[in-house]
């Protein structure tokens, strides 16, 4: 359960459609399947790779009816390697340069146009934290070896390097169920499903095979009612009246173990009480760190002695105490609508990562830019992640399916502006209660999700290294019906943006031209599907002599590259465009 704020009511819903009020026990877990829609199904062995490390890849089957395939290593559109498709089996050694991203396709010249069958992305970086990739886990029943395996090759597939392991513990202020010495094989979480340790750990165990960071999720000051016998003092909580006659909770239902009391984080008794039971989980699970949560603002609290606190004064010190208590260990905190963001960063996290509950039509998708330029601007350019639930009214109706054109324009906008989504499990998410899977992926969504994340991962580098933003004008050349705009998107239009890293610019186009609304969202699911717009020829103002254009999209030639021709007429180069879909990226190096 994310950062619990839910209503009540939201979740009866839920549980009354799923389990009659029964604890809740996902009845479609533990797995929605991407690959099994892609006719090629090419795979790698690990989610991101260290610099030196060897790339294994396999495809399905043969490519039917084709021979001469080429198989072609790039990266952001230069070509490194171009050789035959011989084995379905193979191994590709890339460069030793850290924090790179590279393109594999396999293609063949048919009639004169280079044909592609399919394509995958490989992360070479020695640190999961610059290019962070956040997927996520809900349920730990007695889940097969098997299920596991395939819950986790599905999300190798999207290149997810951090997973978060969410509502897998036994109590806020006691995670580990038992002692470090004496573990219980199996408990009950908050809305009281039985978790297996055995699952806990194979999870873990194949995180790490494929080269992905597991981190266990709690609160930074949760506790649950019989926290006082577990050795939680009065002393530590937080309280709504400066008597302290009341403590402030998180008021649950029935269903569940306990409502949640909140205890004052910057509390150093409590840091040194949770900060010990992490120890505990440590001693017995493999984690690779404690993604943090909070619950936003709560209104004025009081602290037991009646002094009126500020909670968020309390983020800084309890992360840079969880990091003092176990300095090998990975952490990274929830700014639950950016709430307390600006004590986050001045605490030891790897990245950011916020919940984003903003979402309306008036500002758009400018939250998600307004957003990740404000983390870049308090961080000195930490990486973004965004929970961002989609499709949430028409998830909390109970079963479905996700608007697929709504998910991909959240998805082009966030990855545009160098954020990554935490969207990925064993389902998609649709509510931030992360075993909620109302809804589900149809197959055209599955096969964009996946070439979505290919694109993020083999253009990382553009996309998510520290450049400067710009507007960048982009006109028609000829009578067109098409208008393009400088960010913030238009209805209608489609919306650009610049971003300029050395003497290299990238121009990012977003197509709205058929938005229903402009609610990242896409609360209702009710977004409209983007048309398909082919050969603009456009002029695009520059600075400076133009070397080489690119485009690339992953709404066509599974993200492949392609050199455009141009013409340079002083600061403008006019060119055109070879499609938009969705999201079309173009690369103007000088």
């Amino acid at each position: 359960m994310n950062i619990h704020n839910m209503i009540n009511a939201i979740l009866c819903t839920a549980l009354v459609v799923l389990s009659a009020c029964e604890p809740f026990q996902p009845k479609n877990n533990p797995i929605t399947y991407g690959e099994g829609y892609m006719a090629v199904q090419l795979n790698t062995n690990k989610a991101v790779y260290s610099p030196g490390e060897t790339v294994q890849l396999t495809l399905n089957k043969e490519i039917e009816g084709q021979t001469g395939v080429m198989v072609r290593y790039s990266h952001l559109g230069n070509v490194l390697k171009d050789e035959p498709f011989s084995s379905l089996n193979w191994t590709w050694q890339p460069p030793s340069t850290d924090f790179q991203g590279y393109l594999i396709d396999l293609h063949k010249v048919i009639n004169g146009r280079d044909s592609i069958f399919g394509s995958i992305a490989v992360d070479v970086s020695s640190r999961v934290t610059r290019f962070p990739r956040n997927g996520f886990l809900s349920a730990y029943g007695n889940i097969s070896t098997s299920d596991i395996s395939d819950v986790m090759k599905n999300l190798n597939r999207y290149h997810m390097n951090y997973i978060q392991f969410q509502d897998w513990h036994w109590k806020h202020h006691w995670p580990l169920a038992g002692t470090a010495t004496s573990p219980m094989e199996e408990w009950t979480d908050i809305i009281n499903r039985i978790c297996y340790k055995k699952t806990v750990e194979s999870y873990i165990s194949q995180c790490h095979n494929y080269g992905m960071k597991a981190i266990f999720y709690n609160l930074a000051y949760g506790a649950l009612s019989d926290a006082c016998d577990d050795g939680v003092k009065d002393e530590w909580y937080l309280y709504t009246d400066p008597e302290h006659g009341n403590k402030d909770a998180h008021l649950l239902g029935g269903s569940f173990k306990s409502s949640i009391f909140l205890v004052n984080p910057a509390n150093i008794d409590w840091q040194n009480y949770l900060a010990a039971k992490n120890s505990d989980v440590y001693a017995v699970f493999g984690f690779d760190g404690y993604q943090i949560d909070q619950l936003g603002y709560r209104g004025i609290e009081y602290d037991y002695y009646g002094n009126i606190v500020n909670i968020t004064d309390g983020f800084t010190p309890f992360i840079n105490a969880m990091k003092a208590a176990a300095p090998d260990k990975m952490l990274t905190m929830n700014a639950v609508g950016q709430y307390g963001q600006y004590d986050i960063v001045k605490g030891d996290v790897e990245f950011l990562y916020t919940e984003v509950w903003d979402h309306n039509d008036a500002t758009g998708f400018t939250i998600f830019s307004d957003i990740i330029t404000e983390n870049d601007r308090l961080s000195n350019g930490k990486e973004t992640v965004l929970a961002a639930y989609m499709n949430y009214n028409l998830g909390n109706k109970g079963r479905g399916y996700f608007n697929t054109p709504g998910v991909i324009m959240a998805m082009a906008a966030s990855f545009a502006w160098g954020g990554s989504m935490l969207q990925l499990g064993e389902h998609m998410l649709c509510n931030e209660y992360f075993p909620n899977n109302n809804l589900t992926m149809n197959g055209d969504l599955k096969k964009a999700v996946i070439r979505y994340y290919d694109f993020l991962t083999a253009y990382e580098n553009p996309l998510r290294e520290d450049g400067e933003w710009y507007g960048v004008d982009v006109t028609t050349m000829e009578p067109s019906t098409v208008t393009f705009n400088q960010w913030a998107p238009v209805k209608g239009q489609i919306a650009t943006i610049g971003k300029r890293i050395g003497n290299t610019s990238y121009v990012h186009l977003l197509n709205y031209t058929s938005a229903t609304h402009l609610d990242w969202c896409d609360s209702n699911g009710n977004q409209a599907e983007q048309p398909l717009l082919t050969n603009i020829t456009v002029s695009i103002d520059v600075s400076g002599s133009v070397n080489k254009v690119w485009v690339a999209t992953p709404d066509a030639d599974f993200g492949v590259a392609h050199t455009l021709e141009f013409i340079q007429k002083g600061n403008k180069i006019e060119l055109t465009i070879p499609s938009i879909k969705y999201w079309t990226m173009l690369c103007i190096e000088q």
